[in-house]
């Protein structure tokens, strides 16, 4: 509910969701970046794979994560390059 409390607040509407929020951020990122899904798939807490592949899975991308974060963050302020 905070986020959701933040969002209406910074979008002076109540017409959006967090739904939409990160749907956008999907968007973005698989269209406008080279990143990978595993990576967009953990930023947004989903789960990666299936059992298997999970219990193999050590790491947490957090570099790579960190990396698409300050990009979506300089997206969203209107700072970003332009992307081939």
């Amino acid at each position: 509910m905070a986020l959701s409390k933040a969002l209406h607040l910074a979008a002076g509407t109540e017409d959006v969701t967090v739904h939409g929020l990160r749907s956008t951020f999907r968007d973005w990122a698989a269209e406008a970046t080279d990143y990978p899904n595993e990576v967009v798939e953990m930023a947004l807490a989903h789960a990666v794979g299936n059992k298997v592949e999970a219990a193999y899975r050590r790491g947490d991308l957090f570099e790579k994560r960190r990396a698409l974060m300050d990009e979506w963050a300089a997206y969203c302020c209107g700072s970003h390059r332009n992307r081939p």
